[in-house]
């Protein structure tokens, strides 16, 4: 991977080098990790097969060039995909969509369409899985129109891959730092400082999110014992909402707000968040949140 390419993918990622954060709540951590790479570009590259539209089973350990579709330590990847989906046999929850594609629930459609161009597709998958940099990969996904498009399983098909990676990697993160589940925290952020490397799992100008360890005295909630779909539980126990979107502020925020205490699948709810943010930024007015179900 060319260093232009990782520039690229940065410069597509919307965060810079400089917001990167050089503090302690970052990984530190390597016992017990048997990838062949290293262990937080592994979680970046695990779901390749899925951006490929193709299932675990069928997936190549290989693509451009780089090794891909490796097991997660730790356990990262399962206890992010409980976040979102529940445990057993899953069953089709949308009759008529048995696709790889997302479905927004702002709007009930598919989002392929409106995020990259079919021809643009293969190329941006590749750019993203060649980064060779963990912290750069980060940057990548948290802003990632690629993986948006896509959701965790054909079953549940308003979750995101892209925000289920980014839960791995978080807990991955805490997890090589010696921290167990049941004592992370869902942390509020200013969007003006920095990200923290592989912890961050949402980042946009008016909203930044965390799970770590390590919360200091910024507005927090337990995630609880064990990961359960509970965003809707913890979402509501954060007892400061972000700056950008305070329901105190304006009523478009308080629908907002009051969805996001709805949606108990935390890489939908992330997803929703961003979805809504960028409706309305299209809108250039307060008009573009839109409403949501409770399906997952």
């Amino acid at each position: 991977m060319s260093q232009g390419s990782e520039s690229d993918a940065t410069r597509r990622s919307g965060v810079s080098d400089g917001a990167i954060s050089s503090g302690g709540d970052g990984d530190s951590g390597s016992d017990g990790d048997t990838s062949e790479v290293a262990p937080l570009l592994a979680v970046y590259r695990h779901d390749t097969h899925k951006l490929r539209k193709r299932s675990h089973d069928a997936a190549a350990d290989e693509f451009a060039g780089v090794r891909v579709n490796e097991d997660v330590p730790r356990g990262a990847d399962a206890d992010a995909a409980l976040l979102s989906r529940p445990r057993g046999e899953p069953e089709q929850t949308v009759a008529n969509h048995a696709s790889p594609y997302r479905l927004s629930l702002r709007t009930g459609d598919t989002v392929v369409e409106d995020r990259v161009g079919a021809g643009e597709m293969d190329a941006a998958v590749r750019e993203l899985v060649s980064i060779a940099d963990a912290e750069v990969a980060h940057r990548a996904w948290l802003q990632c129109d690629v993986a948006a498009c896509f959701n965790e399983s054909v079953y549940y098909p308003y979750t995101s891959v892209k925000y289920h990676v980014l839960l791995a990697a978080a807990l991955l993160s805490n997890y090589r730092a010696g921290a167990g589940f049941d004592e992370l925290s869902f942390v509020v952020d200013d969007p003006d400082a920095a990200v923290t490397p592989h912890r961050t799992v949402f980042h946009s100008d008016r909203v930044s999110l965390r799970v770590t360890c390590e919360p200091g005295d910024r507005p927090a909630a337990a995630l609880g014992q064990a990961p359960a779909r509970s965003f809707a539980d913890t979402w509501s126990r954060v007892p400061r909402r972000p700056a950008g979107v305070d329901p105190d502020e304006h009523r478009q925020w308080r629908i907002l707000d009051a969805q996001l205490r709805r949606i108990r699948a935390w890489s939908t709810a992330l997803q929703f968040l961003e979805d809504s943010l960028a409706a309305v930024e299209a809108a250039g007015s307060m008009g573009g949140v839109g409403g949501a179900g409770d399906a997952e």
